[in-house]
């Protein structure tokens, strides 16, 4: 009872009031809003300016993820035992270097796909050590009771930068190319680094003498991910949807800027659509989990994440322009809205079940499952839409997202008012 006492105060304490929280929070949002810019950027240089077939936009998009696959788990051992805000530093600037090279090769007139397929992989490997050490920074940073409030207001502001950052990007796109807008994104990585060299916390290296050789160690994380009765169900239900949503999502350039002819524009109000229901679902996460139960919105929301898929396809089948236009945004609200509740619910839970000594290698074995996949459907679907074509590939990976759902439908989750939150051998 004392336990829960001292949780229930945590929790009702606003993160406003701590400094550090706030200068995190703050670096974050304006490297959210950076990588925006870069995310509108990529696809409209890679088809519009650079005329990349859908096979190429795979293999670009693959070469962002490929570093999940490869580096994921020995990411995660390294990050237990460095310190995770200098890891997260390093990260960003890494990024920011690389993101600043795309214009510097446009002006010379040398920049070429294999460029961007080079300099995605180096921001992609980067971003696997800042993801799993930011993940695991969180309960580092504010008290237990507090980490969902943490990463409510996080992704709550990652929301309004995806928001913002498409449509601003959108506009700009109107009066300049988009190798500019990458200039954009590396100052959003300078300045993340910037406000974390200005965080403090008491976070401790792990000692020395902890230490054992990196396969046992590696083994420890993802036999924790595997074992655990909740954790492992997510991860395999994430994987699957991952793998189909990528499938889709990496023809959704083709789709807007090729196909429905909408222009970058109309890919920057498509990004800013979705980032909107993402805003939506996660401020109300923890009151609809509250509301629903926090085990029983996870299993809802992997199901209903398929069903608003489903628009994706029509828009492509659809002959008027105005009609597919809002199948489409429809689909990316709506898709948004639930994904960041699921995402905001399980990465609480997986931060409150596992051991703090364990959380690096936890959140990168979950990220090697679940990111992992993703370089390998984005080939997938480039391979396949050359050969079946564009919307065969878009209603593969949605019927497939309806099979993803099974492993949380079928378990405790949908029965489960409140996830556990004592952490294990801690």
């Amino acid at each position: 009872m004392t336990a829960e006492r001292t949780a229930a105060g945590e929790a009702s304490k606003s993160l406003l009031l701590d400094r550090n929280f706030t200068t995190f929070w703050a670096g974050q949002a304006m490297s959210q809003l950076g990588a925006q810019l870069g995310q509108l950027a990529f696809p409209v240089l890679a088809v519009s300016l650079l005329h990349a077939s859908e096979f190429e936009v795979g293999v670009l998009n693959a070469a962002g993820l490929a570093a999940f696959l490869i580096v994921g788990l020995p990411a995660g051992a390294w990050v237990d035992r460095w310190l995770k805000r200098p890891t997260m530093i390093h990260a960003d600037l890494t990024r920011m270097a690389a993101m600043a090279a795309v214009p510097l090769l446009w002006w010379g007139g040398l920049l070429e796909i294999w460029h961007l397929y080079v300099i995605a992989a180096i921001v992609g490997t980067a971003t696997v050590f800042f993801d799993v050490s930011y993940q695991s920074y969180v309960p580092v940073l504010v008290a237990p009771g507090q980490v969902n409030q943490a990463n409510s207001k996080l992704e709550a502001t990652a929301q309004i930068a995806r928001i913002g950052g498409p449509a601003a990007g959108g506009l700009l796109l109107a009066v300049v190319t988009a190798p500019v807008l990458f200039i954009g994104e590396a100052i959003g990585y300078f300045l993340s680094a910037i406000f974390l060299a200005r965080t403090r916390d008491r976070e401790v290296a792990a000692p020395l003498a902890d230490r054992r050789p990196l396969r046992a160690e590696i083994k420890e994380g993802l036999g924790f991910v595997i074992r655990h009765p909740l954790i492992s169900r997510i991860a395999a239900c994430t994987a699957a949807m991952n793998f189909c949503g990528m499938m889709i999502f990496t023809m959704m350039p083709v789709l807007v800027l090729r196909t429905l002819d909408l222009g970058a524009q109309g890919m920057g109000l498509v990004m800013a659509v979705g980032a909107a229901g993402g805003l939506l679902g996660a401020v109300v996460a923890p009151k609809l989990a509250a509301r629903v139960g926090e085990g029983t919105v996870i299993p809802l929301c992997a199901v209903a994440s398929s069903v608003f898929l489903v628009p994706l396809p029509l828009a492509a089948m659809v002959a008027e322009p105005a009609a597919s236009l809002v199948l489409v945004l429809v689909s990316e609200f709506c898709f948004g809205f639930v994904v960041l509740v699921y995402n905001i619910m399980q990465l609480s839970m997986r931060q409150r079940v596992c051991p703090p000594r364990l959380l690096g290698r936890m959140n990168a074995s979950i990220r090697f499952v679940v990111w992992g996949v993703m370089p390998l459907a984005a080939l997938a679907s480039g391979l396949l839409a050359e050969q079946l074509g564009l919307i065969a590939v878009i209603w593969i990976g949605t019927a497939g997202s309806f099979l993803a759902a099974a492993p949380v439908v079928f378990s405790p989750l949908l029965r489960m008012r409140t996830l556990p939150s004592q952490v294990e051998g801690s």
